[in-house]
């Protein structure tokens, strides 16, 4: 009985302890994380700035500058990904590229030059979320 007792709870032990380490080794490597947490962060900001009617397009060419050199981290923090993956991040690229050339001056051309950003991004998390 005792014997039994112990056995049964050196397997849980031994369960719990896997669980724990399976979840430390999954959170090993933050930095997919991290780039999406800075793209969002770039992107809240423009809204918030549309949503408050501030928009100087000093801080809005800054704000797309930032948004554009973090988006070309995505194909690194997603190494072995299928190739449909990295179009998807390319045309991201492509729609950041283009909202930041539009240099958008006002809040109207600001929230034009965001949309296609903002389909593309949603575009991709619908398909590989």
């Amino acid at each position: 009985m005792r014997a039994a007792l112990l056995i049964v709870l050196g397997l849980a032990i031994g369960i719990i302890g896997t669980v724990f380490g399976m979840n430390a080794i999954k959170q090993r490597n933050p930095f997919p994380h991290a780039v999406m947490v800075v793209m969002a962060h770039h992107v809240g900001d423009l809204r918030n700035a549309v949503k408050a009617q501030r928009c100087d397009a000093t801080q809005n060419r800054e704000q797309l500058g930032r948004l554009l050199a973090a988006s070309t981290d995505i194909t690194a923090a997603f190494p072995g990904v299928e190739q449909g993956f990295t179009d998807e991040a390319q045309h991201l690229q492509n729609q950041i590229q283009a909202a930041v050339q539009a240099a958008p001056a006002d809040c109207a051309a600001l929230t034009a030059a965001l949309k296609p950003v903002g389909e593309t991004c949603q575009s991709c998390h619908q398909k590989y979320r």
